[in-house]
């Protein structure tokens, strides 16, 4: 059996530039298809926009409210909101309010698989 808590997970900042905290991944878990973490966006603050090869994404909204971005797609995000992110598809996310979200990754999140423009 495999449990991690949230507050015993320390930080790091991802290639796209948001403060991630893995709650199971590929780094603290024997995870083979997924991935989960929590992601914070400083109000005013935005990933780089970004594309995933392998990874497909879905993000649930926490905390906060901001502006999501897909394709050249934007519609405005909030608590309670899930969003799909295909992989391949291009994305960015920006806080209006601080953000704070869990990010789901299929199969797991890895550096190596995000490329920008």
């Amino acid at each position: 059996m495999e449990i991690r808590a949230l507050s015993d997970q320390q930080p790091f900042t991802t290639k796209d530039g948001s403060t991630i905290r893995s709650i199971l991944d590929l780094a603290n878990a024997p995870v083979e298809k997924q991935s989960l973490a929590e992601a914070t966006i400083p109000a005013g603050g935005a990933t780089e926009r970004h594309w995933h090869k392998d990874s497909e994404e879905f993000y649930f909204i926490l905390e906060g409210c901001g502006s999501m971005e897909i394709d050249g797609e934007a519609r405005d995000v909030g608590v309670g909101d899930a969003i799909l992110i295909p992989a391949g598809a291009w994305h960015q996310i920006t806080a209006v309010d601080s953000l704070r979200f869990l990010c789901c990754c299929a199969p797991p999140y890895r550096h190596e698989d995000t490329y920008f423009e």
